[in-house]
């Protein structure tokens, strides 16, 4: 009888995917509430939603820790359904891009245009998470259009670190988009941009060493990323000015910042153990901080089961599980950025989560060498506490 009720099952949120697709309209939605009235106010949409209305609707709707069956996993990700999904972000991200780079340097204010860059940029930023989901795949075409999705916010040296360099090193100190206790944000910021880059280029020079190719050839995956960024920021240069390739320099900008805060967000103070001989554990879902708020997810592809997705990277965002071991933010991403704007409170949020996942124990930590002393005598204190 459970063989069958699994065998039958089917995804409650099936169609609520599609929700993730209302992020690429902002700046189409924009451009069409000015038109028809003149108003700005549609260009400033996108931070009112992201930093506002997603963190609310999270807090009503709340948290789903449900999982689909084990043996209803291989259905979901042979449905291509899912994969036409994370398709159709990339044709609505290049438009509103286009888009909203043409009535910047015809049509806005400086107050649109500056809706008009966070609107861009949030759609590019969180575009970057349809290039994470395409870049897992290893189907060809998935692993070109991540690149593509990459492009706009010229980030697509993201596609080799993030698949061969974070995945490998995750969740440990050698690692640049793992953030450590004590670590704000703002030093985390310029330590994983320039740390990231220059892993993806040694990453993709080892791999062409091994086939017999240097750097400067048309096989490098970080040299074709760069191109496609080359080509489109270099088209609307042609087309509408340099205004056009300022404002696109810095909505990339912007749309990585947004890159780089969830990834803040994602691993703050944990760390995988070592072995005897020195090596680290496997990577599993205790290395990850997990949300299951609802709208959040479903925004942005799952992301949030962040614990499943790096213990078993190609599973699709559609089969992605909760853990019960996981540790567990007290909000959704949304929220969670906006928190790690402000060190003070992140801190205080965090910190104690921090200690309690290691049950006190300052060495299953990963502390940022300049507040060792101090988050060890925040650990002491934690105990002491408990054995009170």
């Amino acid at each position: 009888m459970n063989t069958t009720s699994e065998t039958q099952w089917h995804d409650p949120k099936r169609y609520l995917w599609t929700l993730g697709l209302l992020v690429p309209l902002f700046p189409i939605i924009g451009a069409f509430i000015y038109l028809q009235t003149g108003q700005i106010w549609g260009w400033w949409m996108a931070p009112v939603i992201v930093y506002f209305i997603i963190p609310f609707l999270d807090f009503i709707v709340g948290t789903d820790r449900s999982n689909p069956p084990e043996s209803a996993v291989p259905q979901l990700e042979a449905d291509k359904y899912y994969k036409y999904i994370v398709y159709a972000y990339i044709p609505l991200q290049y438009a509103g891009t286009l888009i909203t780079v043409w009535f910047v340097c015809t049509e806005l204010s400086a107050l649109g245009i500056i809706g008009g860059l966070f609107s861009c940029a949030y759609v590019n930023g969180i575009g970057i998470n349809t290039g994470h989901e395409l870049g897992h795949k290893r189907d060809a075409l998935s692993q070109f259009l991540a690149k593509v999705t990459l492009a706009p916010v010229a980030y697509g040296h993201f596609y080799v670190e993030h698949n061969f360099g974070h995945h490998r090193r995750v969740a440990t100190p050698e690692d640049p988009a793992s953030s450590k206790m004590g670590e704000s944000f703002w030093r985390f910021l310029p330590r994983t941009v320039i740390g990231s880059l220059r892993s993806a280029c040694e990453i993709e020079q080892q791999r062409l060493d091994r086939k017999g190719f240097g750097f400067w050839t048309w096989r490098n995956d970080v040299l074709q990323a760069w191109a496609m960024t080359f080509v489109l920021f270099g088209a609307c240069t042609i087309a509408f000015g340099w205004p056009a390739l300022a404002f696109l320099v810095v909505q990339a900008l912007l749309g990585a910042s947004l890159l780089e805060v969830i990834n803040y967000v994602e691993h703050y103070g944990l760390l995988r153990q070592k072995d005897e001989q020195g090596r680290y554990e496997r990577c599993l879902p205790k290395h990850s901080w997990n949300s299951n708020h609802i709208v959040t997810n479903l925004v942005l592809y799952q992301l949030q089961r962040h614990s499943d997705h790096h213990a078993h990277p190609t599973r699709a965002f559609q089969a992605l599980r909760h853990f019960e071991d996981s540790p567990q933010l007290p909000s959704g991403y949304a929220s969670m950025m906006m928190l790690a704007y402000f060190p003070p409170l992140w801190f205080k949020v965090m910190n104690p989560r921090v200690v309690a996942h290691h049950r006190g124990d300052f060495n299953k930590a990963n502390v940022h060498p300049s507040k060792t002393e101090k988050l060890r005598m925040y650990f002491n204190t934690f105990k002491q506490g408990v054995g009170a």
